[in-house]
């Protein structure tokens, strides 16, 4: 058990590293933030998937610390310690410990490579979303205009997509190349193949989820602006916080539903 532990911790660091370095490879630099890296998620999303949630939601807080050390020239333009605090969470926190939900597929998806890729775009979706959240509250009116700040602050963040295109493709890839599915990587093996009524139902299952979570930030960011850019949470309780509980809880239900009809299908294919 220990030799294992020990292998595990090794493995993240190692992970980690690869993570930061691939990170500095920008692809492309946006002008206030953000950038398109060389597959910088990649090596989190693979941890996530090896070692489970819990696990991969504590290597993507380390992750999202090593980040903020590298940018943490972002917080001297926070104009309160609420909004650092902000920049904080939103920007490198909660954005990179996402990243720790990227094995959240395994058990449905048998095939490796459509459960590393669906876990990719989930937790880069997740990812863009804080991005938003930061964009519409922290920087509304610095580098975002104050005016229709959050069809800005969606429009610029999405840089996203081509980050989470590389990444589906460096899943699939290196999924052609390895398996992860044991203690050991191994040279990667035909396994059995997923079922396809199972994969659109976890496809639907995850995007209902993303699409109530996506309604539930379009509601609440408005609350939380302010002239002087900082973060008002007291404007919360304003937020018609019924509406999106039933649309949140429909999403958890749905969610629930397809994958567990996935993993039944699964498992008779």
């Amino acid at each position: 058990m220990q030799k294992k532990s020990v292998y595990r911790l090794t493995e993240s660091a190692l992970m980690l590293a690869f993570a930061a370095v691939l990170s500095v490879i920008k692809l492309v630099d946006m002008p206030y933030g953000g950038s398109v890296t060389l597959f910088s998620m990649l090596p989190i999303v693979i941890i996530a998937y090896r070692y489970g949630t819990k696990w991969g939601l504590l290597t993507g807080a380390t992750y999202g610390l090593l980040q903020m050390l590298l940018g943490l020239d972002n917080l001297s333009y926070a104009t309160s310690f609420g909004a650092a605090v902000a920049i904080i969470l939103f920007d490198y926190l909660i954005a990179f410990t996402a990243l720790g939900l990227g094995g959240l597929f395994r058990k449905w998806v048998p095939h490796q490579a459509t459960a590393l890729s669906l876990g990719a775009v989930f937790t880069g979706v997740l990812r863009y979303l804080c991005h938003v959240i930061s964009g519409c509250t922290v920087w509304y009116g610095l580098s975002v205009p104050t005016g229709e700040s959050i069809v800005y602050s969606l429009g610029y963040n999405l840089y996203m997509v081509p980050e989470i295109l590389l990444l589906v493709v460096g899943a699939i890839y290196v999924s052609r190349l390895l398996s992860f599915q044991s203690t050991a990587i191994t040279r990667a093996t035909p396994i059995h193949a997923a079922s396809p009524a199972a994969t659109v139902l976890s496809v639907v299952g995850a995007s209902g989820l993303l699409v109530a979570v996506t309604w539930d930030i379009v509601e609440i960011v408005p609350y939380l602006q302010t002239e002087d850019s900082a973060v008002w949470l007291a404007g919360l309780a304003n937020a018609d916080w019924l509406t999106m509980g039933i649309v949140t809880g429909v999403a958890i239900l749905l969610f629930a539903l397809c994958t567990a009809v996935a993993a039944k299908l699964n498992k008779k294919a």
